[in-house]
């Protein structure tokens, strides 16, 4: 009997937290196909029927793995107070954090991409970490037009998702497929073109998109 989170010991707790890392690290240096349950039960220290305790099967850990990253990813990429309150400038901030989170995540990304094409559950996973990032784009942009600083023509949820989705591409061309550039170039120029998109400009001195 697999046992549930939410009734797990400490020491459970921390027996899953080290199924979990050592799924990670794992499928990070040889992908999802290599990586067999014995060789997870070695990196954390336990056995094969403690395993069988907390996950179901392989899938079930990637599943823990995977939904782990969404969470660090959208984390990782929040635009905090120490920006200034300023919309040119917190674009910046979130297009230069969302870049680094890519980087420190991208080949558990890629694998949960690959899982997506044949997993209904994966595929929900991938479309909630998107989800995250457009909800939080369009919401920026949705008080960017209430205050009178982004063309209001523009459909928010549209334009965060086809804007998102100009940055991610550059994170996959950039960071997974080596096109060199460098960061501060690279974030400014797709702020730049961001900003323009809806109608922004750097001298623009009110709002928040965080």
């Amino acid at each position: 009997m697999i046992v549930k989170s939410e009734t797990l010991t400490s020491r459970g707790r921390r027996t899953r937290a080290a199924l979990v890392q050592a799924g990670r690290e794992a499928f990070e240096e040889h992908g999802f196909d290599a990586v067999r349950v014995d060789d997870v039960c070695a990196r954390a220290g336990v056995s094969h029927g403690t395993f069988y305790t907390y996950f179901g099967s392989r899938e079930d850990l990637f599943r823990e793995v995977a939904g782990t990253v969404v969470g660090e990813m959208f984390t990782a990429s929040v635009v905090g107070p120490a920006v200034p309150d300023e919309p040119y400038a917190r674009i910046e901030a979130a297009n230069r954090l969302y870049l680094r989170a890519w980087a420190s995540n991208s080949r558990l990304v890629r694998m949960l991409e690959q899982a997506a094409t044949t997993d209904d559950s994966f595929r929900g996973l991938l479309l909630e970490l998107r989800e995250v990032f457009v909800r939080r784009g369009a919401e920026g942009l949705r008080r960017l037009q209430e205050q009178g600083l982004a063309d209001p023509a523009l459909d928010p949820r549209l334009t965060a998702v086809m804007l998102g989705g100009m940055v991610e591409h550059f994170a996959r061309v950039w960071l997974d497929l080596g096109e060199q550039a460098d960061e501060h170039d690279a974030v400014t120029l797709l702020t730049t073109f961001w900003a323009r998109a809806i109608g922004l400009t750097p001298a623009s001195t009110k709002g928040d998109v965080s």
